[in-house]
């Protein structure tokens, strides 16, 4: 028995274990010279002229609420920029600036998942979206990706899965956990197979401009007929370095944002606008600074790559995002043990598969979320604690 509250909690609250990453956490808390390379939260700070943006917002009083959907501004801004960098015609009434891509998730659930409904979603994956799933009575179907196909869709795996309780499939590319990116060739068969069995299609691209040559990024909403039963989500914390900011958005036809602003405007009002007029000026300022903060990445990547291949360590190559899906079942064990033992013996920091709806995985995550010289430390311990441990379980 729980106290009074817990026991009358309602069934759309699904218990998640978080035990492992507090657990983690606590560890970390304990020792010095910790090498966090888990977290999916840029290093980089973000770009000047978005704070100063903010802190002009301030200066001018613009604390106020906006209008649920968001700053009109910002949502011309975000169709121009749309348009220009993934080929996508939408119009600002097309747009919803959310409270990060958290909030998107939430929201396209909660107006598309009927109860009994089953949704499809990419997998490994980012597990919010089973959460939303659940919350509003559905139930949600990963979709199987393996390491040797670079964790990339195949539209047979989905087709298998799909029944007549089929609502949607989340599409995530590139992926987290893995940063698979799906090739177009692949997105197209997946809009025909949209069309095919009258699914829709939540196209997650938080990522969509981190995609390393010679890998391509297709949006899906830019193909024939699939803008109608699409929703494109993304935002600004990765690209731009604006975690905390939380700034994000969906886009879809006019009349179904419509169905959703007043929905939008129950979970939190309106994104904190001082946050959107920060978002604006990252659309439309310079770019060069984050050109820099992508070469970085792509470098640290390459380093990365290698630094695993040579310690032994099979992995999914990442066309896309800033992450890592390794495998380490060479070195005799389990993710969740290989985290918390490289934790507590080397003070580096990663996330087991298990976290990314894989339970008993052979994975980890690592992110590339540090600078080069700390990634290079982080592996030099990581090779030295897998040749103390080899072929056993510590």
């Amino acid at each position: 028995m729980g106290s009074l509250l817990h026991d009358r909690t309602a069934p759309r609250i699904v218990e998640e274990d978080g035990a492992f990453r507090t657990r983690m956490l606590e560890i970390a808390s304990t020792l010095d010279n910790v090498i966090a390379l888990g977290r999916g939260d840029p290093d980089f700070h973000t770009p000047a002229h978005v704070v100063d943006a903010a802190k002009q917002a301030l200066d001018d009083n613009q604390h106020h609420y906006t209008g649920p959907t968001g700053l009109p501004a910002l949502r011309e801004a975000i169709c121009a920029n749309l348009k220009d960098e993934y080929g996508l015609d939408y119009s600002a009434d097309e747009i919803i600036v959310t409270a990060g891509v958290q909030e998107s998730i939430m929201l396209c659930m909660l107006g598309l998942v009927h109860p009994g409904d089953e949704v499809l979603i990419t997998s490994p994956r980012f597990t919010t979206y089973d959460t939303a799933v659940q919350m509003c009575g559905g139930t949600p179907i990963p979709v199987p990706t393996y390491q040797k196909d670079d964790f990339a869709l195949d539209v047979a795996e989905i087709e298998a899965r799909i029944t007549d309780k089929t609502r949607m499939f989340v599409l995530v590319s590139p992926n987290n956990p893995t940063g698979a990116v799906t090739p177009p060739d692949v997105i197209r068969q997946i809009a025909d197979l949209a069309v095919k069995h009258d699914i829709l299609i939540i196209a997650d691209e938080i990522y969509a401009k981190l995609i390393y040559p010679p890998h391509e990024h297709l949006s899906l909403a830019t193909l024939p007929g699939m803008k109608e039963r699409t929703i494109t989500l993304n935002g600004f914390s990765k690209t731009y370095a604006m975690t905390g900011w939380r700034v994000g958005y969906m886009a879809a036809p006019a009349d179904f944002v419509e169905k959703l602003t007043e929905p939008r405007h129950t979970l939190s009002i309106n994104t904190c606008t001082i946050s959107q007029f920060a978002a604006l000026a990252a659309l439309t300022g310079p770019q060069d600074e984050m050109e820099a903060t992508f070469a970085a990445y792509a470098e640290r990547r390459a380093y990365l790559m290698q630094a695993l291949s040579d310690a032994g360590l099979s992995y999914g190559a990442p066309g896309g995002a800033f992450y890592i899906y390794t495998n380490i079942s060479a070195t005799g064990m389990k993710a969740k043990s290989f985290c918390e033992n490289l934790l507590r013996e080397t003070g580096v920091m990663v996330f087991p598969g298990d976290m990314f709806g894989e339970p008993d995985s052979d994975f980890i995550r690592i992110s590339y979320l540090q600078p080069l010289p700390l990634i290079k430390e982080a592996m030099g311990r990581i090779k030295r604690f897998i040749n103390a441990h080899k072929g056993g379980r510590p």
